[in-house]
């Protein structure tokens, strides 16, 4: 359990970067010149995504989801009728898990966290959900869901994927990673997704038109 101080929303944030950023297993566990990372967003947010871990792009400008899954993640958003600074974007794990890497070289590729990085980072992740206290959280992908719903708790993410789950007393909705589409863009695959996604704004009472809710039902 992570103790925050007393204040608005901004001051208790900005003590938990704080601290994430002095974390010495967290500082160990990222190679020079890159960055430990948190959740970004509005505070204010009445939807949370929690995706699983840092990749490159993000250990580089210390913010989840920039690379190529989170430029997707963007457009789900905004096809939820939303900015991107208008709900809030974090991980379970503070760092990008390492991978053997050659002095001087750039790791190529990631690796999902183990159940003992999930372990250690998640209170962060719980201080994130307590500041903000959103509405729903959405999970994104197999690993975040283990990490949320406990490890070994599914066996395939369809198992799970698509109904309503809980974390911390808030109801969590589980989805897709975007990258799940970026390997095969199909539209039956965006349409899985996207039915989830409806889910989430009639839970947090978002207005959804009729065109959002034929979204990707076209052959």
């Amino acid at each position: 359990m992570v103790a925050l101080p007393e204040g608005d929303k901004q001051t208790r944030w900005n003590a938990l970067h704080a601290l994430v950023q002095a974390d010495a297993v967290c500082r160990a566990n990222v190679r020079p010149g890159k960055k430990v990372v948190l959740g970004v967003g509005d505070l204010e947010a009445k939807i949370m995504f929690v995706g699983e871990a840092p990749g490159a792009e993000e250990e580089i400008q210390g913010e989840p989801f920039v690379g190529p899954a989170g430029q997707l993640l963007t457009k789900m958003i905004q096809g939820m009728g939303l900015k991107r600074t208008e709900v809030y974007i974090g991980n379970i794990m503070n760092w990008r898990p390492q991978m053997p890497t050659a002095p001087g070289r750039e790791q190529v590729g990631n690796r999902p966290p183990t159940e003992g990085e999930l372990h250690y980072c998640l209170p962060y992740l719980r201080a994130q959900i307590e500041v903000v206290n959103p509405a729903v959280l959405v999970a994104l992908g197999s690993t975040a869901t283990q990490g949320l719903l406990g490890w070994g708790s599914f066996k395939a993410l369809g198992d799970v994927r698509g109904r309503w789950h809980e974390f911390g007393g808030k109801p969590l909705m589980v989805t897709y990673h975007p990258s799940y589409i970026l390997r095969e863009p199909t539209n039956r695959k965006k349409r899985m997704i996207w039915e989830d996604l409806l889910k989430v704004m009639e839970r947090a009472a978002l207005p959804i038109s009729e065109r959002q809710r034929g979204f990707f039902l076209e052959k």
